[in-house]
């Protein structure tokens, strides 16, 4: 059994068996729940949780390793800048198309 912990974070089975998931953030469920892969709110019970929360299997990745996690800006991300690229660029551009002078 998982001992929930005020470190405890990440998706366990529902505890209140409402969902098949819930996430929990800094050792508390939240309004955050999963049922065959679609997410959605409903706020935890007003009650104490009846039973320690299990971590939820991933079907991305059975293994875990929040691997089907990613952060919001990842699509932004892009790769690092490069200086040598950019004055590679630069000289080339002032090559091909001249200077402002």
């Amino acid at each position: 059994m998982t001992t929930v912990t005020a470190t405890t974070c990440g998706w366990f089975s529902d505890p209140y068996h409402e969902h098949e998931c819930r996430y929990f953030s800094e050792g508390h469920p939240t309004k955050l729940v999963r049922d065959a892969g679609l997410e959605s709110f409903d706020p935890p019970p007003d009650i104490p949780m009846p039973e320690s929360p299990v971590p939820a299997v991933s079907r991305a990745n059975p293994a875990g390793g929040g691997v089907d996690m990613l952060r919001a800006d990842d699509a932004e991300r892009g790769a690092p800048y490069d200086r040598r690229a950019a004055y590679r660029r630069a000289i080339s551009s002032i090559l091909r198309f001249g200077s402002s002078d």
